[in-house]
C-alpha cells in the first residue's frame, strides 16, 4: 500500500492497521470474513451508512456481493445464500449505477445518483440512496471486485473517493491470492 499525503495521518494510519490486519488474514481465514472487515473500515473510515462489498466470480464474470448493508426486505435472504449475485450481461458489461466502477474500472461518487446518466431505477422497498460511491477493486489493471457506499454523514468528496480507493487496493492483495 502507498503512502497518500492527502490523507490525515490518523486515517492513513488506520489504513496501514487495516493493510496488516487483511495481510494477516489471508492464509487462514475466509473471504467472508475478510470482506466483511474491508465493509466494517469502509464504512466507518468514509462515515457511510451502508456499503457493498463484491468479487467479479473468476469463472463466469458475476459480480458476487460478499457482505453487504441489507437494503430491502430481500437482502436477508441473499445473506443465507452467502451471497447477492449479479449476473454479467450478455454485452459483458453490468450496466446500471451499481455496475459502471466494473464496466469503467473508474472509482467515481455522485450526490444525485437517482439521476446519474447510467440510473435506471432501484428495486421496490430499497432503501432510498442520498449518495452512492463505488470503486473498482483492481490488481494489475484487472477488475477482481467492487467497493460500493452509500448515504454518508456529510457528502462525499474526492477525500472520501480516496479513501475507498485505498481500501480497495487492500481488499485487492486480498482477492488475487484467495480467488
Amino acid at each position: 500500500m502507498e503512502k497518500n499525503h492527502n490523507l490525515t495521518p490518523e486515517i492513513s494510519e488506520d489504513l496501514k492497521k487495516l493493510n496488516m490486519r487483511v495481510s494477516q488474514m489471508i492464509e487462514d481465514s475466509s473471504l467472508k470474513k475478510i470482506s466483511d472487515l474491508v465493509l466494517e473500515e469502509a464504512t466507518r473510515l468514509t462515515g457511510s451508512d451502508y456499503c457493498y462489498v463484491a468479487v467479479v466470480d473468476p469463472v463466469n464474470k458475476d459480480s458476487v456481493g460478499i457482505s453487504f448493508s441489507h437494503l430491502t426486505g430481500g437482502c436477508q435472504y441473499y445473506a443465507d445464500l452467502g451471497e447477492a449475485r449479479f449476473k454479467i450481461r450478455k454485452d459483458g458489461t453490468y450496466g446500471g449505477l451499481l455496475g459502471y466502477s466494473l464496466d469503467t474500472g473508474e472509482s467515481f461518487f455522485t450526490h444525485d445518483p437517482v439521476n446519474h446518466p447510467v440510473a435506471h431505477g432501484i428495486p421496490s422497498g430499497h432503501e432510498i440512496i442520498n449518495q452512492f460511491l463505488s470503486v473498482a477493486v483492481k490488481y494489475q489493471d484487472e477488475i477482481l471486485g467492487q467497493i460500493v457506499l452509500a448515504n454518508p454523514q456529510k457528502d462525499y468528496s474526492k477525500y472520501e473517493l480516496e479513501i475507498a480507493d485505498e481500501i480497495a487496493s487492500i481488499y485487492a492483495l486480498a482477492l488475487d491470492k484467495m480467488l
